[in-house]
C-alpha cells in the first residue's frame, strides 16, 4: 500500500498561502472585533454617565417642584376659599337684592290701596321698614349683613297680609 504524501510542493505552497491569508483575515476580523468591543464599552460607559446625569436633574426638578408647589400651594388654596367666599357674598347680597325688590313692590301696593282710601299706615310703616333692612343688607358698602336685623322684629321676607278690619269705607 502506497503511502500518501500530501499534494505536490507547490500546491503545498499554494495551501500554506491560503492558510496564512485565512489566518491574516482571522487576526483582522478579531482586531475589529477588538476594536467595535471597545467602542461599545465606551458607549456604554458614556451612556451609563448621562443616565446617571439625567436621573440627578430629574431629582434636582422633583425636588425644586415639590419645593414651588409647598411655596405656593397655601396661597393657591386661600385664593379658593377667597373665591368661595366671594361667591357666597355675591349669592347672599344678589338673594338681599331680590328681597328689597319683594319688599318695595309690597309697599308700593300698600301704598297704592291706601291712596283708594283704606288705613294701611301702620302696614306701608312695618313695609318701609323692612324694605330699608333689605336695602342695607343688599347694599355693596358693607359685606357683612348680619349686624343688620329688621326693627319690626320680622325676616325681611316675611310675608304680612293686611287686616281687613282696618278697611275705611
Amino acid at each position: 500500500m502506497e503511502r500518501w504524501h500530501g499534494p505536490p510542493s507547490t500546491e503545498k505552497e499554494t495551501i500554506r498561502a491560503q492558510l496564512l491569508s485565512a489566518e491574516s483575515q482571522l487576526r483582522g476580523l478579531k482586531e475589529r472585533s477588538s476594536v467595535q468591543k471597545r467602542k461599545i464599552e465606551e458607549l456604554e460607559a458614556r451612556l451609563a454617565s448621562e443616565l446617571a446625569k439625567a436621573k440627578s436633574d430629574a431629582e434636582k426638578a422633583k425636588a425644586n417642584t415639590d419645593a414651588f408647589v409647598a411655596v405656593y400651594r397655601p396661597d393657591a388654596e386661600a385664593a379658593q376659599v377667597q373665591a368661595r367666599e366671594a361667591d357666597e357674598t355675591a349669592n347672599t347680597r344678589a338673594h338681599w337684592v331680590a328681597e328689597l325688590a319683594k319688599c318695595r313692590s309690597r309697599r308700593e301696593t300698600l301704598e297704592e290701596i291706601h291712596a283708594r282710601g283704606f288705613d294701611l299706615t301702620e302696614e306701608i310703616k312695618k313695609a318701609k321698614e323692612l324694605e330699608d333692612d333689605a336695602e342695607a343688607l343688599a347694599s355693596d358698602d358693607d359685606d357683612d349683613g348680619s349686624k343688620y336685623g329688621s326693627k319690626s322684629g320680622e325676616e325681611p321676607d316675611g310675608e304680612e297680609t293686611a287686616p281687613e278690619d282696618n278697611q275705611e269705607t
